[in-house]
């Protein structure tokens, strides 16, 4: 198995697990905690090793809380953060969409990938290499995993024909005299393709890969005739990544100047089961960190202008690789960054493929900012030239308004009535979408001044402007917050769960409220409560419990550890317990009292009778209980 050795430090069972701080000599609970991982297992080997806190911390912005770490959920839209991860536990939890779970279930979600996609990927992270004789590797190996590995391969062949190919040599004599140094050449893993019909085909078949596999690989195509061929043939590759820096696609683009004439400058990877070109911002494996730190992203066009800004130490750079913006990598971004920079030539004044991903990524709440740069350049000619310069530019980003007005008052003469009518065409759409009232009517005013025209005719014309775009809708796979939130919601819960989660959450908080639980307070809580009740009060280690207790148990544990700490847990759990009891006598009553009315109607003596009977009992209870206040 291809897996690169990257080792990260990061944990699971040998601490002590959910429940193991409510452990005392006096106190009924004991200390409940996980056996240590059997290192033959490679999934308890992979906890054992990551951090979920580095891990989950690795897609989203994560700040401390106490003892715990929360976000903003990545899940649902949100405004104020309900998501919480427990280093302690090794657990995540949205209290908002109901979502959470370990690592795994994690990585699942946000990869949108099955179990064993999702223990590759952290196989791959903690270095922990898959056995092929385990159940674990059996169920892994798919046909997902035979792309990864000819992706890989591929990778390889690629690096070794440009480092050692006659041919492949100038391809690197063009990649240095472009300004990528050697080092950035083996860091981005730019190879050379040979320029023959089946060179990477037959050097991979010699593996045993078949062709129908490399041909989903996107590697390979099958002409009408049925001939087999390469995709990729005399052309600089560049192979594009995966957050995880797995090899998952290749863009191939061709450097001497006869073969610019005469074949497309560009061949990319068609969509595979790996590679959805809307879904990948090419270095963004590399650069998702930077871009958490500078809480900034620069997107630029192309392969180079990535690799040189990285090179230059711009690091925070990615590229969508030739495709208009997508809301699906405008979502993926936005875990790491709500600051956009757009750094590539833009014709606004059209309905252009730009300008659509721009309005998503406004839509979706980003902050744009765009660069100018000078006539005919791109940032990798800018930065290889004079470094300073490109941090010059970066400093005069103008906002995504006044680049509108700037680049579309420069293509039309505002002085003739024509041009006075192109310009309010493309900005009236434009001031239309701004959400703020008071922000619309400064670029109003603008558009007014520079028109020369009354501020009421620039009112009245945006009254008669429809947008063109929702963007919200399956179409574009954007959401309006309130359908999302409503689509994310969990089930409500009653009353009584409500109370049964925080009561057990004090005593996992403080131990001594188990002692205040009477025996016959049991007869309270609902099964799933008495439970937990039963196995905490028995005494029995986690790996008594069933799967589903113990995920109770995690969710109940975080819970724990979020409750306010000048509480006092002890008139807290009275107060919860005496509602609850509270809460229950009167639904029986209630019960009893509906029984009562049907044995009236129905006449039934010796029933009514026994109604009235349990009736009064649950009356004279509910008395007591509130006697005791």
């Amino acid at each position: 198995m291809l897996v690169a050795n990257v080792s990260l430090r990061i944990h699971y069972a040998p601490r002590a697990s959910n429940l193991a701080r409510i452990r005392s000599a006096k106190a009924t609970l004991a200390r409940i905690s996980l056996p240590k991982a059997k290192m033959d297992n490679p999934i308890e080997e992979i906890k054992n090793r990551l951090d979920i806190v580095e891990v989950i911390g690795s897609y989203i912005k994560l700040q401390k809380t106490g003892i715990n770490y929360r976000a903003v959920c990545p899940f649902h839209s949100e405004k104020k953060p309900s998501f919480f991860v427990s280093p302690s536990r090794q657990i995540w939890r949205c209290f908002g969409c109901g979502l959470g779970g370990d690592v795994f279930k994690f990585v699942m979600e946000i990869e949108g990938v099955e179990f064993g996609d999702a223990l590759r990927i952290l196989a791959q992270r903690a270095g922990v290499e898959l056995k092929k004789n385990t159940p674990e590797y059996k169920k892994l190996k798919s046909e997902r995993q035979n792309l990864y590995q000819i992706c890989e391969l591929a990778t390889r062949f690629f690096e070794k024909q440009l480092q050692e190919s006659k041919a492949g040599k100038e391809a690197r004599k063009y990649l240095l005299a472009r300004g990528i140094s050697q080092d950035s050449i083996k860091k981005w893993r730019i190879g050379y393709a040979p320029d023959v019909w089946q060179g990477l085909s037959d050097f991979l078949t010699s593996k045993d890969y078949k062709r129908e596999e490399i041909e989903k690989a996107g590697l390979a195509l099958t002409s009408e005739k049925g001939s087999f061929y390469d995709r990729f043939r005399g052309r600089i590759v560049f192979p594009i990544f995966d957050l995880h820096s797995q090899v998952i696609g290749f863009g191939g683009r061709v450097f001497k100047e006869k073969d610019k004439k005469e074949i497309a400058k560009y061949v990319n990877t068609p969509n595979t089961i790996l590679y959805n070109k809307s879904r990948v911002l090419y270095g963004l494996n590399k650069a998702k960190v930077e871009i958490r730190k500078k809480e900034a992203c620069v997107l630029v066009e192309g392969y180079t202008d990535v690799i040189l800004l990285s090179q230059a130490g711009f690091e925070n750079v990615v590229s969508a690789s030739g495709t208009a913006l997508t809301a699906e990598q405008l979502k993926i971004l936005k875990r790491y960054t709500e600051n956009l920079t757009l750094a590539f030539d833009m014709d606004l004044a059209g309905d252009s493929a730009t300008k659509r991903g721009i309005e998503l990524a406004q839509a979706l709440g980003f902050n744009i900012r765009v660069l100018r740069l000078p006539q005919g350049a791109d940032p990798a000619d800018v930065v290889s030239k004079d470094p300073k310069e490109w941090e010059e530019i970066l400093k005069k980003g103008k906002s995504i308004l006044e680049f509108y007005f700037e680049s579309t008052l420069s293509k039309f003469d505002k002085k003739t009535p024509e041009g006075k009518k192109e310009i309010s065409r493309v900005l009236l759409e434009v001031i239309k979408r701004i959400p703020n009232s008071i922000e619309q009517n400064f670029w109003i005013q603008q558009l007014a001044r520079e028109l020369e025209v009354s501020e009421e005719a620039i009112i009245e014309e945006l009254k008669k402007v429809k947008v063109s775009k929702d963007y919200f809708g399956p179409e574009y796979g954007l959401e309006r917050e309130t359908d999302s939130e409503k689509i994310s919601s969990p089930p409500q819960k009653s009353r009584k769960e409500l109370l049964e989660e925080h009561l057990l959450s004090l005593i996992i908080k403080e131990e001594g409220n188990l002692k205040i639980l009477k025996e016959q307070d049991l007869k309270f809580f609902s099964q799933k409560a008495s439970k937990v009740l039963s196995c905490l009060r028995k005494q029995l280690g986690h790996e008594d419990f069933s799967a589903e207790t113990k995920e109770f148990l995690d969710y109940l544990a975080l819970k724990a550890d979020l409750l306010d700490k000048e509480m006092d847990y002890k008139k807290e759990f009275e107060k919860a317990l005496f509602e609850l009891k509270h809460f229950e006598i009167k639904n029986k009553l209630d019960e009893v009292s509906k029984k009562i009315k049907k044995a009236e109607e129905e006449k039934d003596a010796p029933q009514l009778e026994e109604l009235l009977k349990e009736f009064n009992y649950y009356l004279k209870t509910l008395k007591e209980l509130e006697n005791c206040l």
